[in-house]
């Protein structure tokens, strides 16, 4: 793997190298941590690289990685939004498969370019929704594919933080609040995006209008940090998606609620290895990752018995084992690529516009 982004001070970059590195059948090998070449040469090094191969420029990484006999395999883009597009088009025209983080890209339009050369290159993409990882995520879509709660009536999907609920100076992610490096969205595309993806993915079913109220609380604040939106699916159901960052003493609390004839199916990411389904005769069933009752995807995405907890890099993982499969030749039918993520970024630009418009209920099309 060749990382873009990621550099010194940065979360995620840490977060992707531990995930690829995991079950030891990737390995980080080279990249640009930083548009600073220096800072890039010390990213690098923070990594345990070959000094050589910490590169001041993504055109020198894809020219000399290509010319190697061990030459990076694959482009991890971890950068902030604005630059997702032309790094991913660049190691795609390279002839390098992409794994990036979400959003797709900062806007709708540059999204459906990324779609094009995604499509025109005809290598493997995908996107780090970093929750459709978890075991239990994935056997609760298991279970409602399968018809345990019956036809879907419900989805109640929200994502409280409360990190960015002062002033975001001097955070690790003040990126987030700038238009020029986010996109038009704020909240609605750090982490909104990730409940709109998790509801799709979970319940098998398409949102087609929504209904969105955004807000900048935090004086000064030039995108939304408070989101509240109501959904509609391709079956009828209704929806709820609640999104902030400035509800004090949130941590990362988001949790999925499904509801259906039969029975309703609830999963928290901060107790992660916990899903919980209520019968409609009165029973509750809790299901515990590690253990014999699990189907077999979520089984194959779990590494350790039941008791011993795993989490967000366990999931994050789950999707970097996904890619190596796709990389090897196999399939991994579950890893968001370029079709959830136009899906996701046409989500952010119905919402924004549609709130700041007060248009009411707007359908979500392509």
């Amino acid at each position: 793997m060749a990382m873009i982004g990621g550099g010194p001070g940065a979360f995620i970059g840490p977060v992707h190298r531990i995930a690829a590195e995991l079950d030891r059948e990737i390995e980080l090998v080279a990249g640009v941590f930083s548009a600073d070449p220096a800072r890039s040469r010390a990213g690098g090094l923070a990594y345990g690289l070959d000094p050589a191969r910490a590169y001041g420029s993504l055109a020198e990484l894809l020219t000399a990685e290509r010319a190697r006999v061990d030459g990076a395999e694959f482009v991890a883009v971890v950068t902030p939004n604005h630059d997702h597009l032309p790094s991913a088009c660049a190691a795609l025209a390279a002839g390098f498969p992409v794994i990036s983080d979400k959003p797709m890209t900062a806007t709708l339009a540059e999204a459906h370019e990324l779609a094009a050369a995604v499509e025109a290159a005809g290598l493997p993409f995908a996107l780090t929704y970093t929750y459709s990882g978890y075991p239990l995520v994935r056997e609760a879509r298991a279970r409602i594919a399968a018809g345990a709660l019956g036809a879907v009536r419900k989805v109640v999907v929200e994502y409280p933080q409360g990190w960015l609920a002062g002033p975001a100076e001097g955070k690790q992610a003040e990126w987030r609040v700038d238009p020029a490096r986010a996109g038009a969205g704020g909240c609605i595309g750090d982490i909104g995006v990730h409940a709109f993806q998790l509801a799709e993915f979970v319940t098998g079913l398409h949102v087609t209008e929504l209904l969105a109220d955004l807000g900048a609380v935090v004086p000064g604040r030039q995108l939304d940090d408070d989101c509240s939106v109501l959904l509609r699916f391709a079956n009828g159901a209704r929806g709820v998606l609640l999104a902030s960052q400035i509800e004090v003493g949130e941590l990362n609390g988001l949790r999925i609620r499904v509801y259906g004839e039969q029975g309703g199916l609830v999963w928290k990411q901060e107790e992660p290895n916990t899903l919980t389904l209520h019968h409609l005769d009165g029973r509750s069933e809790v299901i515990r990752a590690g253990t014999g009752l699990l189907g077999p995807d979520a089984a194959r995405r779990t590494r350790t018995p039941g008791g011993h907890p795993e989490g967000y890099l366990e999931a994050f993982a789950n999707l970097y084992r996904d890619l190596a499969e796709v990389l090897r030749g196999g399939s991994a039918p579950l890893l968001p690529g370029a079709a959830e993520g136009l899906r996701s970024m046409a989500f952010i630009d119905t919402a924004v516009r549609a709130s700041a418009s007060r248009a009411g209920w707007t359908p979500l099309t392509l």
